[in-house]
């Protein structure tokens, strides 16, 4: 028996944190989701307690490896959205974070398999050389690598996520 038969695609898995989306964006928000997904999404959509009048939602995904790139892709286009997505890291593949928000744009990061942000050596190398010396300018630089900006603006959309209900599910078998 040929042994590709047996391999099944591999598949990703990650999470779409929609921080905040005006009402009449919400519909938009799932359809570019779903399309980037390969199907019909629904979110299950709630006020956004930090950003008054807008909503937010998180949707669990599992897709092919890059999936996360897409998503992020497909919502970049709304500037007025703030979301972050999540792509775990596979056996074959690196894990990713993209983080949104209307005043800083996107952001990108490789993540390691426990969703640690990787900088990657050169990164670190060309922060060193642009601070030479000047130990506040190589902070700055480092911060900037990590994603810092994106993390403190989405810090008060995530803190009041933590009021909503998580359900997790489990796959066995």
């Amino acid at each position: 028996m040929d042994a590709t038969l047996n391999r099944r695609a591999p598949i990703a898995r990650g999470v779409l944190f929609m921080h905040s989306s005006p009402r009449a964006v919400c519909p938009h928000v799932e359809w570019s989701a779903g399309r980037a997904l390969g199907e019909a999404v629904n979110f299950d959509w709630s006020e956004q307690p930090a950003l008054p009048g807008s909503f937010r939602a998180e949707y669990y995904w599992e897709g092919a490896p890059g999936t996360g790139a897409a998503l992020a892709s497909a919502l970049r286009g709304w500037e007025q959205l703030r979301f972050e997505v999540t792509e775990d890291a596979g056996p074959d593949s690196d894990g990713g974070r993209w983080l949104h928000t209307p005043e800083l744009g996107i952001f990108y990061a490789q993540t390691d398999s426990v969703g640690n942000v990787v900088v990657p050596e050169d990164r670190i190398r060309s922060a060193m050389d642009s601070a030479g010396a000047n130990a506040i300018e190589l902070h700055r630089q480092l911060r900037l690598a990590l994603g810092q900006s994106w993390d403190d603006e989405l810090e008060p959309f995530r803190q009041a996520s933590d009021l909503n209900a998580v359900v997790w599910l489990h796959q066995v078998g």
